[in-house]
């Protein structure tokens, strides 16, 4: 008897980035895997909080969002995070890995 139905089970070559930072108003640490699933955005994981969530452009333009799903004390601090992932994660989808090799 087959307890599960399994949905997918891929493998595949992804690029991850590992970035560390700072603020004046705190200190963040992140892995960013670049990867074909999920249409395209990239998994994006909290390093000091286990958090993580899969964001594009249109995502990271809700502060508040990004303040709960990564635990920022402020609504400033989600800004400035906002800004970092402006810069830093791709503003199309979806990838093809081969761009960031």
């Amino acid at each position: 008897m087959n307890l599960f139905e399994k949905l997918y089970d891929e493998h595949e070559k992804v690029k991850v980035r590992f970035v560390g930072f700072t603020t004046k108003d705190a200190r963040y640490d992140f892995g960013i895997v670049y990867t074909n699933m999920f249409f395209g955005k990239p998994l994006v994981i909290c390093m000091q909080t286990g958090r993580s969530a899969l964001l594009d452009p249109k995502d990271i333009e809700d502060h508040e969002s990004l303040q709960r799903i990564f635990r920022i004390d402020t609504i400033e601090q989600a800004a400035d995070l906002a800004e970092f992932f402006k810069d830093t994660l791709p503003s199309f989808a979806p990838l093809e890995a081969a761009q960031y090799e």
